[in-house]
């Protein structure tokens, strides 16, 4: 099995862990690489020099059949790596080096047990459905995917009025804002801040979560996923901006977006038989009762 170990600066690294990740990795006797940006972090705390073989840049070299990601950091990490995957079917474990996470599956001192697990097998994946965007602008240049979600949001102090169209019907048309339309994946992120619903990720849906419109009575809409979504876009004043995920971009004034579900997707790992409800209770600490 080979380890596409990747993560990214920003982090608060401790150079005791990164030695231990140095030892699960070659106790194991994985073959791996890592990106660059951690190569040299990994050099800068603790002296290990990566043969630039075993380094990968922006694009990920066509991976073989038996190869996993592993994201060392947050959600945010995670999602910058599946970004970097391109939409290869390569399984994605989370190590969590963050802090709340909802896509990381264990902490940073879950190392050897995680990578025990990977070695043994034992891991289990759930699949994740991928939101692809199609726009014609130029300033949008990378694979139009995305995990968790799609957002339109004004730059500036104008609102923007946002038609939205469900397979050819419209919707409504958003005044405010924005709007986010999210994966069940990602409404336990930005949706959910904006008044979502959280929804199993094993749902076949997407969100479309309005971001402060002046019309109190809109709220979010929960569609099936196999339907076709179209955005048109006016802003009064300035510019807007997209993103997908963690990445951001910015557009004209009057712009249109198509969205609908990817063909592909990605495997998440699932470790220790941790449900998404047990997920749930634990980061949002549901059930704890703050009297005492």
């Amino acid at each position: 099995m080979k380890i596409i170990l990747f993560s990214r600066r920003g982090l608060a690294f401790q150079a005791e862990e990164l030695r231990e990740l140095r030892e699960v990795i070659a106790e194991f006797g994985f073959d791996w690489a890592v990106n660059e940006e951690f190569a040299e972090i990994l050099r800068e705390q603790i002296g290990w020099e990566i043969p630039a073989c075993q380094q990968y840049g922006a694009e990920i070299d066509e991976p073989t059949s038996e190869a996993v990601m592993v994201c060392y950091g947050g959600d945010g990490t995670l999602l910058e790596g599946v970004h970097r995957l391109g939409g290869r079917k390569l399984p994605v474990v989370g190590i969590n080096a963050g802090h709340l996470g909802f896509l990381t599956s264990d902490s940073r001192n879950g190392l050897r047990r995680i990578f025990a697990a990977l070695h043994a097998g034992e891991l289990r994946f759930e699949e994740r459905s991928l939101i692809e965007v199609q726009s014609g602008l130029s300033t949008v240049s990378d694979s139009g995917l995305a995990l968790n979600e799609f957002s339109i949001q004004r730059n500036g102090a104008g609102m923007l009025s946002i038609d939205l169209f469900v397979d050819d019907e419209m919707v409504a048309t958003y005044h405010g804002d924005g709007v986010i339309i999210s994966t069940p994946t990602g409404s336990t992120a930005y949706s959910l801040s904006a008044g979502g619903p959280v929804v199993a990720p094993t749902c076949a849906c997407f969100v479309i979560t309005p971001i402060a419109p002046h019309n109190l009575t809109m709220r979010p809409v929960v569609i099936p996923d196999t339907s076709r979504i179209r955005l048109e876009v006016q802003a009064r004043r300035s510019e807007a901006f997209l993103t997908l995920d963690n990445r951001s971009y910015a557009v004209p004034s009057s712009c249109s977006f198509s969205l609908r579900k990817a063909d592909k997707s990605i495997f998440l790992a699932v470790p220790h038989n941790i449900s998404f409800y047990d997920t749930l209770r634990n980061k949002m600490m549901w059930g704890v009762d703050i009297r005492s």
